[in-house]
């Protein structure tokens, strides 16, 4: 029911940051709530970040507690994740999902195709 469309993702030094972006289309992401999670070589699927469709309710992992933040521009019809003081243990491909602001994978209905994060040391 929405395409979702990651970017923003690239090779940073540990200590830098990024700001991952997920545009949607399809329907506006308005009334709908939407996560973050990432996935490293070898490992399962992984919470980071979830929102509330009313933007009022976020929760973190407690690995990027303080570090990251998710956020939306519904007139853009995109949310993003800001990842500061990145370290190397945050190299992943993010994917950001809709339908839910859980940490629980099986609770989404939609999700985009991943983004690259490489954090160097």
């Amino acid at each position: 029911q929405v395409q979702l469309v990651e970017s923003g993702g690239g090779l940073v030094q540990a200590g830098g940051s990024l700001r991952l972006s997920c545009a949607a289309s399809g329907r506006t992401i308005r009334n709908i709530a939407m996560g973050w999670f990432r996935q490293a070589p070898g490992k399962e699927r992984e919470f980071v970040a979830g929102m509330s469709w009313g933007g009022r309710g976020t929760h973190y992992a407690d690995s990027v507690q303080g570090r990251f933040r998710i956020s939306r521009d519904n007139a853009k019809n995109t949310f993003y994740l800001q990842m500061n003081s990145l370290k190397p243990e945050d190299t992943a491909v993010y994917y950001c999902g809709a339908g839910s602001w859980t940490s629980n994978t099986n609770d989404y209905d939609d999700w985009g195709q991943g983004t690259q994060v490489t954090v160097s040391s």
